[in-house]
Formats: structure tokens, C-alpha cells, sequence
């Protein structure tokens, strides 16, 4: 019988693999980190093939270290640094550019120029967030209008985004041999695109930003069985998903209204839990999902957020 969790940690300056048992005792652990790439002043890159390959190794070298083999392994879940976007094509499985980090100021002339017309808080009422280059939809954006024939490929489907998450999952489940396309609630809440309300992606904000339904993954919960993997954990249900921060809530049990936590890690977040409601701020902090476990009802949280802390350190 399979006795253990296995936990991909993909974060902004390494990838970590973690297998747990069940009193949440760990096994054994993994960790490589992938290169950061500044091809301009504010612009931050990661290669996702890169991104891949150092997550293929840390699985590899996790189960190793304790003997494991797939069949030892129950289940796989995924948190991973969030908003960091990547758009690749769904028969080569290739990007057509490298990750766009969440910390890349590239759309800020752009995040502008929606704000002309209605102001920064235009879509916060919808989304939980004001316009931003923090956030995945920008990115989108500047991709659709920068590299060629992307736009063509996007709007026939064969060009699909997704975050770190939707990447590693859409691999995991055999990525040109029937990948997987989803991401969960917490992940599409850093989109820009996400209604708040219906937990779908809203077709007006994908007008304004004329970026094509096609491309997105499904929206699904935090924690269901996706799909199933292949090699080298050939077999197992990736059944968990969310954003880092949103696991940090999860994992540190604040599963009442206004428990919260604060995180120390590449930046500083802290995020607090408002219940089955979105809770509007009124001092600047985002209105954002925490966790949707199966079909109960979805979880909200507000956040403060410090984009650089230990990277200030490091």
C-alpha cells in the first residue's frame, strides 16, 4: 500500500521536492536551484524547460535517497511560486519564451494605459486586485504582442498559458501525450483574469486585454485528483495545488476566519483568512482566494505582500 505524500515546492529561486508520511513526518527532501535571467533593467526570466528538468531531478534524487518508488507514493501535489507566466505550445510542448517572473516591471507602461480609463482599481471590484505588473494577465499580454506568430497559434488553441503550476501539472500528466491543462482557484486569483464571485475566467477582462479564451486552463479546485503521471512517478494522482502563499495558510491551519500568517521567503507575504466571502480592502491589501478543497465552497483571504525579503539577503 502507498504510504507516502510526495509535495513539489517550485519557488522563484529553487525547486524542492519533499515526501511526507502520514503524521506529516518528513522522509526525505530534494532541492536545486535554476538559474535568474535579467535580460533588461526590472526584467526577471526563468527557463521553464530549466524549471522542469531541475523538478524531473529533485523527484529522481528524493526517491533515491530513501529507497521510494512511484508505487511507494499515494499522491503528488504542487505549490509553486505564483503569477510567474509561461506559454508554451501544446504539440512541441516548447515555450515560445522564457518564464515571465512575477517581479518582471516589463507591462508597467501597459498596466498604465489600462489605468487611463477608469483608474488602478478599474477591475478590483471583479478580481480582489488592482492593476498591476505583479500579475499574470499583463504578461499575457505583452507575450501576445511580442513574439510572432504567437497571437495566430494562441487563437487556434495550439498556444496555451499557464502558470509554474499549470506547466509542471500539464508535464507531470504527459504534456504532449495528453498534459493535463488546468490550474486551481489560488493561482487563477493572481491572474488579473479570475472573477472572484464565479470562480471563472471573465470574458470581458479578456476583451480588454485581448487575450484569447483558448489559451487558459481550466479553473479547478485546490485539492481533486487532475490527472494521473507519468515517469518517473508513472501512475500517481497529482491531486493538490496551490500558490505558495496559499499553502502557507493552508499548511500553517488557519482555517478560521482571521487566522493569519506571515512568510519569510524570497519576499514577504502575509495573508488572512476571511471565510466563504471575498472581503474588499480598504487600506490596500488584495482580495484573493485561499483554497477550494473538492466541491466545498471556496475559501477568500486578504494579503499584504513585500515582493523582495530574504532576496535582500541573499
Amino acid at each position: 500500500m502507498s504510504r507516502y505524500i510526495l509535495a513539489i515546492d517550485q519557488g522563484t529561486t529553487s525547486t524542492r521536492c519533499i515526501v511526507f508520511d502520514h503524521s506529516a513526518n518528513i522522509i526525505t527532501a530534494d532541492q536545486k536551484e535554476h538559474l535568474q535571467i535579467f535580460p533588461k533593467p526590472g526584467w526577471v526570466e526563468h527557463d521553464p524547460i530549466e524549471i522542469w528538468n531541475r523538478t524531473l531531478d529533485v523527484i529522481s534524487s528524493a526517491l533515491r535517497k530513501a529507497d521510494l518508488t512511484a508505487q511507494d507514493i499515494a499522491a503528488v501535489g504542487i505549490t509553486n511560486q505564483r503569477e510567474t507566466t509561461v506559454v508554451w505550445n501544446r504539440t512541441t510542448g516548447k515555450p515560445y519564451y522564457n518564464a515571465i517572473v512575477w517581479q518582471d516591471m516589463r507591462t508597467d507602461t501597459y498596466c498604465g494605459q489600462l489605468a487611463a480609463d477608469g483608474g488602478q482599481d478599474r477591475l478590483r471590484e471583479k478580481t480582489g486586485l488592482p492593476l498591476a505588473t505583479y500579475f499574470s494577465g499583463p504578461k499575457i499580454h505583452w507575450l501576445l504582442e511580442n513574439i510572432p506568430g504567437l497571437r495566430a497559434d494562441a487563437e487556434k488553441g495550439e498556444a496555451v498559458f499557464g502558470n509554474i503550476d499549470t506547466w509542471l501539472i500539464w508535464n507531470l500528466t504527459g504534456g504532449t501525450r495528453g498534459g493535463i491543462l488546468v490550474t486551481d482557484v489560488s493561482n487563477a486569483s493572481r491572474t488579473l483574469l479570475m472573477d472572484l464571485q464565479t470562480l471563472q475566467w471573465d470574458e470581458d477582462i479578456l476583451a480588454l486585454m485581448n487575450i484569447p479564451r483558448k489559451m487558459l486552463p481550466a479553473i479547478s479546485a485546490s485539492s481533486k485528483v487532475y490527472g494521473f503521471a507519468v515517469q518517473p512517478l508513472e501512475g500517481v494522482p497529482v491531486a493538490g495545488d496551490l500558490g505558495d502563499q496559499q499553502a502557507a495558510i493552508f499548511g500553517q491551519t488557519c482555517f478560521e476566519p482571521g487566522e493569519a500568517k506571515n512568510t519569510y521567503g524570497t519576499g514577504c507575504f502575509m495573508l488572512m483568512n476571511t471565510g466563504t466571502t471575498p472581503v474588499p480592502s480598504k487600506s490596500g491589501l488584495l482580495t484573493t482566494l485561499g483554497y477550494k478543497i473538492g466541491e466545498q465552497k471556496a475559501v477568500y483571504c486578504l494579503e499584504g505582500s513585500i515582493a523582495i525579503a530574504g532576496a535582500l539577503v541573499q
